[in-house]
């Protein structure tokens, strides 16, 4: 359940940060294919940062998935940008 969730924010994330930086927007397919790599990547990484889900309750209480969605939706947001930003750069010459 919490994967599908970072998987669902990061999609979320991507195509928010495609809308709002016209410059590095992916289209809404990339967009989300991205995004669904950042939100995995980024919710993966602050739970082995013991950020999300680390402490000794349970893991699905609302604070956790609140703070999941909010970390996989910047997650998918900021590697849409890195992505657009890289795309950006090897079509000038």
């Amino acid at each position: 359940m919490e994967l599908l969730i970072s998987l669902i924010g990061g999609a979320v994330g991507g195509n928010v940060a495609g809308s709002l930086l016209k410059n590095y927007n992916l289209g809404t397919l990339w967009n989300s294919v991205v995004g669904i790599l950042g939100g995995g990547l980024g919710a993966q990484l602050l739970g082995m940062l013991g950020i999300l889900g680390g402490g000794g309750g349970s893991a699905m209480d609302i604070g956790s998935i609140i703070a999941n969605i909010a970390s996989s939706g910047v997650g998918g947001g900021v590697l849409m940008v890195i992505v657009g930003l890289v795309k950006n750069m090897m079509g000038k010459k």
